[in-house]
């Protein structure tokens, strides 16, 4: 167990170091200290309080008047000022919290864009589930509940250190029968329940996610699955999901409310009799005032509590160790460089022209062959047509062009990425205005509104900007609009970005004969040095290059 411990704090510090050590740890750490010296405060007026609280016991027992309203006002005055140290504290505790988690996601955030890990996750990744849920709940999680658990051990620390001291001048008896306590609590708590709920709480949060992700794909593909009448297979499928996360919950539960919960309440408990026990014999010989056995047990359970902090909360710490470790998982894979293989991969060389020199393109896994020693050249302002069967590989080749799939040999030629605008079969769609669909993925094209106009015209969507309430209204433009009118949008990101080289797979498959010609002909006004994957032979004109592809062959290599 101790080695699970060990494991767990070595991951904790691993992605917390980020933090604290980063380039924001001068304001972070001062924050951190006023946070303890509110905490200390608070510490000293809860010693305060439980001293007068025996104070008010002993006068009473002695029918002392004066003494009994004096501690009532006393203990008054005690209570506001715990209020306003509370409540500093809170506050403090969760700014710092959002500060350290806006801080993260946005490591984390960096490091998914950084050279497409997104669609290495998304395409060729599939230990590593949900990454949007690690970066949304995760995170949050984790710096939330690290300032709580820091906030509840430093708080611990000054408890037990305090306390102890009342309880020492007490009896003696009281410090030893709190060692054993906690010493039993600890080992029976980590000992026994540890690893159990761990695994359960980790398997959780992975169901979770992937019963929501089923929901999110139903959402997405709503009408395919309508126009499929798939609906019996996705409601068996979406039911099976949500089972697994019932079951394992019944799992949960089990462990954590019941077998946890026997032993912990019944043990928890024991501090409200324990010293009245031990301080018994002398309270009744007279020795002591009542009011002392009153103190005693107040520190004593805020002894007991602090000391077996990990025991009252550990249904909370292993729900915590569990997000720990699927941050951590995905914390090891962003840091690391792509994945180097031992198998040949094909070159680019950034260049002002686009061609493939002896291109041999391979699936990603390397056990089959798009094809062999391809070369072409394109020169300025020419239009490339790829042709050939479905699975042929005609996407394929767009996916090394843009450097995704690098599997086989061979070297392309080609500019930066910034020059490049590739269209895909199914537009992207981006969450925001018309205004930002258009100008996507360039956000710093400075355009007029009687630009965007003329743009849309020219792509015939004329009304469009009307009929929606102008260009900054803000609408799911994948739900609103229809394929045909998504493609002709994305098109016209060529007008607007002007870029210097286009990528069309099967970018107007959805649109009439006249629609696409009308497309191809504003395009090669442009002077766009273009590729496009097409079936058509109407397309055969608007190119002065064309590659047949066939269907590819099993590899040996």
């Amino acid at each position: 167990m101790n080695r699970f411990n060990l494991t767990v704090v070595k991951r904790f510090w691993a992605i917390a170091k980020l933090y604290w050590l980063g380039n924001e740890k001068k304001g972070a750490n001062a924050l951190l200290v006023l946070l303890g010296v509110l905490l200390l405060a608070n510490t000293q007026v809860k010693v305060f309080l439980n001293t007068i609280q025996g104070e008010l016991i002993s006068a009473l027992s002695a029918r002392d008047s004066a003494r009994f309203w004096q501690g009532v006002v006393i203990a008054l005055g005690g209570i506001i000022i715990s209020g306003f140290l509370n409540s500093g504290y809170g506050y403090l505790r969760e700014t710092i919290g959002i500060y350290w988690r806006r801080w993260l996601t946005d490591r984390f955030l960096n490091q998914y864009f950084s050279d497409r890990a997104f669609y290495e996750l998304s395409n060729f990744n599939q230990e590593i589930d949900n990454p949007d849920q690690r970066i949304a709940e995760n995170v949050a999680s984790f710096c939330q509940q690290s300032i709580q658990f820091f906030v509840n051990i430093i708080e611990s620390i000054f408890v037990v250190i305090a306390f102890s001291f009342i309880l020492w001048s007490i009896s003696i008896n009281l410090v030893l029968a709190l060692l054993i306590y906690s010493i039993l609590a600890y080992s029976i708590t980590i000992g026994f329940y540890g690893r159990k709920l761990t695994q359960l709480h980790l398997n959780q949060l992975r169901k979770e996610a992937d019963f929501r992700f089923g929901l999110v794909r139903i959402r997405e593909n709503a009408e395919s699955i309508a126009f499929y009448n798939g609906t019996s297979q996705e409601a068996n499928k979406i039911k099976l999901l949500f089972n697994e996360v019932f079951n394992n919950f019944k799992r949960l539960i089990l462990w954590s409310e019941l077998y946890l919960n026997i032993f912990k309440y019944p043990f928890g408990n024991l501090t409200l009799i324990l010293p009245a026990v031990i301080l018994g014999n002398q309270i009744l010989i007279g020795k002591l005032e009542v009011g002392k056995v009153t103190e005693a047990m107040g520190a004593f359970g805020s002894v007991a509590f602090s000391v077996n902090l990990i025991m009252y909360q550990f249904e909370i710490f292993t729900k915590f160790a569990a997000s720990i470790d699927r941050l951590y998982i995905f914390y090891e894979y962003l840091k690391q460089p792509r994945k180097e293989t031992a198998n040949k991969k094909i070159d680019i060389v950034k260049d002002n022209r686009l061609a493939v020199e002896n291109l041999t393109l391979e699936t990603p896994n390397y056990q089959k062959t798009l094809f062999k020693n391809l070369s072409v050249e394109l020169q300025p302002g020419q239009g490339l047509l790829i042709m050939g069967e479905s699975g042929s590989g005609k996407t394929s080749l767009l996916r090394a062009l843009a450097g995704l799939w690098n599997s086989g040999t061979g070297v392309i030629f080609r500019p930066e990425l910034e020059e490049m605008l590739f269209l895909p079969q199914r537009p992207y769609m981006i969450l925001g205005t018309l205004r930002d669909q258009l100008i996507y993925p360039n956000a710093k094209v400075d355009v007029s509104d009687e630009e965007l106009r003329q743009i849309l015209h020219r792509v015939n969507l004329s009304n469009l900007a009307e009929r929606f309430g102008g260009f900054d209204v803000e609408k799911d433009w994948s739900y609103v609009l229809s394929l045909g009118e998504q493609q002709r949008l994305a098109f016209a990101r060529i007008l607007v970005t002007k870029p210097k080289y286009a990528i069309l797979d099967e970018a107007t498959s959805a649109l009439d004969v006249n629609n696409e010609e009308n497309l191809y002909r504003l395009l090669l006004e442009t002077g766009t040095t273009f590729v496009s994957v097409g079936h058509r032979p109407n397309l055969k004109k608007f190119h002065q290059l064309i590659i047949s592809v066939s269907l590819p062959v099993s590899s040996n290599l």
